[in-house]
Parts: C-alpha cells; sequence; structure tokens
C-alpha cells in the first residue's frame, strides 16, 4: 500500500496521509516543510560556526555525509533523538535549532550569502585565537579599519 492510498484518523474521520504534508510536490525540497528546512539551516550556520564539515559532524553523530547534507537542506526530517545528538555535539540546547521560526513570515532564502559566510569565518577564526593580545590586537584593528570606511 503506498502512501496515497493510506488513511489515518484525526478526530474520528478519515483524513488522506498526503493531505497531511505541508506541500505534494515531486521535488524533494518542496516537500520539505519550512520548518524541516529552518532546522536544517540553524544546523548548518552553527556547524560553519564552530568550524566543523559536514564530514565532521556527520561522523559525530554516527550518519553518512550524504545524511547530514540532506538534513542541512531539510529534505530529510531529524529524528527527536538525531537532533538531541545533534544539538550535543553543536553544543546548543534543542530550542536553538527553532529560534526565530515562529516570526518568520515567509521563507528564508537558502544557505548564507557570501557576507554571512564571511562573518561566521571570522567570528570561528577569531574564538581560536588563544593568545588574548593577538585577539585586542586584530579587535582594533577591525575597529580602525571600520572608523576609516566610515
Amino acid at each position: 500500500m503506498d502512501s496515497t492510498t493510506m488513511n489515518t484518523v484525526f478526530s474520528d474521520k478519515l483524513v488522506p496521509v498526503n493531505s497531511l504534508e505541508s506541500d505534494d510536490s515531486s521535488d524533494p525540497l518542496d516537500r520539505a516543510s519550512r520548518t524541516d528546512r529552518h532546522v536544517g539551516r540553524r544546523i548548518r550556520e552553527r556547524r560553519i560556526m564552530m568550524g566543523l564539515s559536514q564530514q565532521q559532524m556527520a561522523d559525530m553523530i554516527g550518519v553518512t555525509y550524504q545524511q547530514a547534507h540532506k538534513y542541512e537542506r531539510g529534505i530529510n526530517r531529524i529524528s527527536a533523538g538525531r537532533l538531541f545528538e545533534i544539538s550535543q555535539v553543536l553544543g546548543v540546547p534543542i530550542s536553538f535549532f527553532f529560534e526565530g521560526l515562529a516570526g518568520q513570515q515567509e521563507p528564508e532564502a537558502p544557505g548564507l550569502s557570501p557576507r554571512q559566510r564571511m562573518c561566521l569565518e571570522l567570528a570561528r577564526n577569531f574564538s581560536q585565537i588563544s593568545d588574548e593580545r593577538h585577539q585586542e590586537a586584530l579587535s582594533q584593528l577591525a575597529r580602525a579599519l571600520a572608523d576609516q570606511e566610515g
């Protein structure tokens, strides 16, 4: 029996399973719900911020690179247990992945802009500098350059 012929009971009435999905399209990205895509984007943002590759994260949560990629794109849904594992690996509470979802009026553009990616990379690299004097020198340089531009 395929999913188009299966039914489920909700409030004492029969509802086709395929009507419970947010979208009914053959494109995998269209089938993913807005929530799945949002959670995937938040996972990707945090992974990049931590300086992890998709392969590294996949190894840490015990899935293939392809599966981690599908999670981040919102193509495959993430179980509660897997989301808990991901939150532990990325060092954030589960609620982190849902922040900003309720107030979102329309879906965000997929991926990060080049400027956002550069800012995340800058923050990640800055946090890896162990010498506080070097951090302060870099901070002063950034302030000086910003003042020169402004």
